[in-house]
């Protein structure tokens, strides 16, 4: 083997041995759920935020929720114990299904980018996405679809 190419082989094979655990590691905290439909209402546990590990309290930044009834999913962002906004992740500029990274949700055909409270933060959408009211009950969330 040609020595530039051992070295160029090596390289990538390190640079690959470190960046690959990263990007397991961001999407083992992505949860994508089934959740069901009570009357008009979408209902979760609060614990499908947790993501503790061992003796550490720690919680998913959102989660993906899924159902047959809606065209598309909705993503919920916690913020806080009590503070929660659910949107749907249908993009205002041409309806694509939207993808979440982290603080923003990102539309694929155009690039159009959104905050965790639906609002527009890069075009070409010029509208926020719809959200939805999210309430807290007990040890449920309980997300109004009217």
């Amino acid at each position: 083997m040609d020595r530039k190419v051992f070295f160029k082989t090596c390289g990538l094979a390190c640079l690959g041995a470190t960046v690959f655990p990263v990007l397991l590691q961001g999407c083992s905290s992505v949860k994508i759920l089934s959740a069901n439909i009570v009357g008009s209402d979408l209902v979760v546990h609060v614990s499908d935020f947790d993501n503790s590990k061992g003796n550490q309290n720690d919680f998913r930044k959102y989660i993906i929720l899924q159902n047959d009834q809606l065209q598309y999913p909705l993503c919920v962002y916690r913020f806080s114990e009590n503070e929660y906004s659910a949107l749907w992740m249908r993009c205002t500029h041409q309806g694509t299904e939207l993808q979440v990274f982290g603080d923003k949700l990102q539309c694929p055909a155009h690039g159009s980018e959104f905050s965790t409270k639906g609002q527009v933060q890069n075009g070409p959408a010029d509208q926020p996405l719809r959200t939805f009211p999210v309430t807290k009950v007990n040890d449920q969330l309980i997300i109004s679809l009217k």
